[in-house]
């Protein structure tokens, strides 16, 4: 609290007024929200994806959100699941309750959409930096919210939303429809609001409509057909009468100037004139602009105020249309995609029938994403998983994970049904990568996230480990595979839920030794020296990768794939690398044959003492020579 308010103070003196909005300062504790390491935001691609994407991410899937308040909240529970079992029943209940009604369903998302941005315009406008354009965006978002009201009765448990009606009456009795964006350059302020700024523009309009009537007026008064009423930056408006037309109207009508004219200025042929209720009027029209402008500021800094003053109340509408939109979108998406509501519960299964990778079955035809269960309890708690590259082994380890996160902040997963015990953290180390920055290689690297893993892992987190020991030599990487699986099993204060993938088939005996650890791989079908990967997983181990078929999808040259199937077989029998090495190719440059005899002659040729004509005789022999042999 002391640094918050040392923070605070700074800011308040070097800020002025841009900390209108915090009126209070609140501690809260991370033990209710779920720890989400950089790596494992990063490898399960929440926000985006690992190429930097946010198309490709779980945010992506689940923003359907209407307002801005909702997309901010939803990303806040993103990054936040919940880990305390009552909070995570609440947004079920409130969630199924939007599932089960499409069709108020439907019609409070449209009514969202009418709905701006409360908390920033909320902010705006205790900062006094909110402008015309944007009140009549909050007008517009207030008179949406009684017919929000309607429809909080489905949710189990809902917050109501504060009335805000007077707020809604002022801003439509004080503020134009289509005001100027900014202020001082149209009309803002309704007519009727002000007494004051109505009268003033009743002036300014009756002075105007007086002085264009002025010139007229005047002539026909005076009789003087000539008369003209001008205007200068110097001198401001004016009558102006010549000396002939004056003449004129003496001799013929006995007739000259009232007595009200006011001499101004005499000019070679005339003389202007001015009256003192032209000066009055002309005051009138000359400040009118500057005048509405100032009275207009004033009674609108004002209306703020007014605005400012129910921040509290709009912050708290908008804390609960932000809330009534993400379970309605939450439910949308459920609903979209076939999603279904997962049993929550405190204990140590995790059993998902049917899951399926909720970003990448949105990116491949429908229907064609091949589902998979998993099942651990207190008796399966450790899965080594095998099988060959481009199998589906990472995208599945990603789509467990995903699930429990996504069933953790209270949305509908996807599978056919799914029982999961809450876990206090995911952590996962997935995929290869070097930090050139600090000058850690990709093993180094490797080695810091399992280690964070191991140390910081508890029996109620949810493990997820690809490939560990693939950074340095198959034995070191082996033994390093083993030891860290044996680990997570013996350890007390460990055996949590944990996925294992490798290449390391030897890993898999471990089923025989250690109880808590169990196989599956990724089935294939393998035909006439062809495989097809089926992207399903079943119980038991593989000993083979597949690895040599993957190059050859890949578009390795025919002679290089070869070549591996040889030293495969090789290695696979025992046999020493030497004894099937492949004869050198045709084309290959030798080095140790003796020399030819195009060699021999070059090498023997003396070109400093050579003639033109002997050179060319010479290369002439050597071209017969080199056609000979």
């Amino acid at each position: 609290m002391q640094a918050a308010g040392g923070l605070l103070a700074y800011l308040l003196e070097t800020q002025l007024k841009g900390l209108q909005q915090v009126t209070a300062i609140r501690h809260y504790s991370t033990a209710s929200f779920m720890a989400l390491d950089v790596q494992t935001r990063r490898n399960l691609e929440l926000l985006e994806s690992t190429r930097g994407d946010k198309r490709h991410s779980l945010l992506s899937v689940l923003d359907r959100t209407r307002t801005p308040m909702g997309a901010r909240l939803l990303r806040v529970w993103i990054n936040q699941p919940l880990l305390h079992l009552d909070d995570l029943r609440l947004r079920q209940h409130d969630v199924r309750a939007w599932f089960d009604s499409g069709l108020e369903r439907s019609t409070l998302r449209t009514r969202l959409g009418t709905i701006g941005d409360l908390q920033r315009l909320a902010n705006r406008a205790l900062t006094g930096a909110i402008g015309p354009r944007e009140l009549v965006a909050l007008r517009t978002s207030l008179d949406a919210l009684p017919g929000l009201r309607e429809f909080q009765s489905i949710m189990p448990n809902p917050d109501s939303i504060p009335n805000l009606q007077d707020l809604a009456d002022l801003l439509t009795t004080a503020v134009e429809d289509e005001p100027p964006a900014v202020l001082g350059r149209g009309s803002t302020v309704r007519s009727g609001f002000s007494d004051e700024l109505d009268d003033y523009q009743r002036r300014a309009r009756e002075a105007r409509a007086w002085i264009a009537n002025l010139e007229r007026n005047e002539r026909e008064r005076t009789g003087i057909k000539s008369l003209k009423v001008g205007y200068n930056k110097v001198f401001g408006y004016y009558i102006e009468v010549t000396t002939a037309a004056l003449a004129t109207a003496e001799r013929e009508r006995g007739q000259t100037i009232p007595a009200e004219y006011i001499a101004k200025q005499s000019i070679s042929n005339a003389t202007r004139y001015f009256t003192p209720e032209l000066k009055e009027f002309e005051t009138v029209v000359l400040t009118a602009e500057e005048t509405l402008r100032n009275l207009e500021a004033s009674i609108y800094k004002r209306i703020v105020e007014q605005v400012a003053s129910a921040a509290a109340r709009l912050l708290e509408a908008a804390r609960v249309v932000a809330y009534m939109d993400v379970v309605a979108t939450l439910a949308e998406v459920a609903v979209r995609n076939r999603y279904v509501e997962p049993e929550l519960a405190n204990d140590e299964y995790l059993h998902i029938v049917a899951g399926r990778h909720p970003t990448l079955e949105t990116l491949i035809p429908r229907g064609e994403f091949v589902p998979n269960d998993i099942h651990l309890d207190n008796e399966r708690r450790i899965l080594i998983v095998t099988g060959p590259n481009m199998a589906g082994k990472s995208s599945w380890l990603r789509q467990v994970a995903l699930i429990v996160h996504m069933a953790q902040i209270g949305s509908f997963v996807p599978a056919d049904s799914a029982r999961i015990g809450l876990v206090d953290r995911i952590f996962t180390r997935i995929g290869a990568q070097d930090d050139l920055a600090s000058g850690q290689s990709t093993f180094m690297v490797e080695m810091l996230e399992t280690a964070y893993i191991l140390n910081h892992a508890t029996p109620r987190s949810l493990v997820v480990l690809d490939e560990i020991g693939r950074g340095t030599s198959t034995y070191d990487g082996m033994a390093i595979a083993q030891s860290i699986v044996e680990y997570l099993h013996n350890n007390p204060n460990l055996r949590c839920k944990t996925l294992f993938a490798t290449h390391y088939h030897e890993l898999t005996r471990l089923e025989q030794i250690l109880p808590l650890v169990h196989c599956v791989r990724m089935d294939v079908l393998e035909e006439e020296g062809r495989i097809v990967f089926l992207h399903r997983v079943v119980d038991g181990a593989t000993d083979r990768s597949y690895g040599i078929h993957v190059a050859d999808l890949a578009g390795i040259p025919a002679a290089v794939i070869d070549r591996a199937k040889s030293v495969l077989q090789d290695l696979e029998t025992g046999r020493s690398l030497s004894t099937n090495a492949p004869q050198e190719m045709e084309l290959q440059l030798t080095f140790l044959n003796e020399p030819s005899a195009v060699d021999t002659a070059v090498r023997s040729l003396d070109v400093s003492n050579m003639t033109p004509l002997e050179a060319i005789t010479r290369l002439f022999e050597l071209k017969q020579l080199v056609v000979d042999n």
